[in-house]
């Protein structure tokens, strides 16, 4: 399949809403982070986030505020076994880490690419 960006959406619709898996992207503009942050926390899941940007203090701003079970930061798909994987909203699936144990406890994990 080829990588496909998604733009020209509206907040109810279903490829906003859920996470959708593959090499697919919903572009949304912001003018502000709080705006793009309460779109982001509508989710019912909370799997994973990915933030791009030169302004690490900013993103860590943004990460603190993404009810996301994993943030990465300049990066995306990066795991390791030591850390907790699993959703923020339903972390009924958390996997690795010994948050795995902890199922009902939210985890958040921020990873940065340098």
């Amino acid at each position: 399949m080829q990588p496909t960006v998604i733009k020209n959406v509206k907040p109810g619709m279903s490829i906003v809403r859920e996470e959708i898996f593959g090499p697919v992207v919903v572009a949304e503009p912001f003018t502000k982070p709080e705006e793009l942050i309460a779109r982001a926390n509508e989710t019912p899941y909370g799997l994973a986030a990915g933030i791009w940007t030169r302004d690490i203090s900013k993103a860590h701003r943004v990460a603190a505020e993404l009810r996301a079970g994993t943030v990465w930061i300049n990066c995306y798909n990066v795991f390791d076994a030591a850390l907790p994987f699993g959703g923020y909203n339903n972390p009924a699936g958390a996997e690795m880490g010994h948050e795995v144990l902890e199922h009902y406890t939210p985890n958040q994990s921020v990873v940065i690419g340098l």
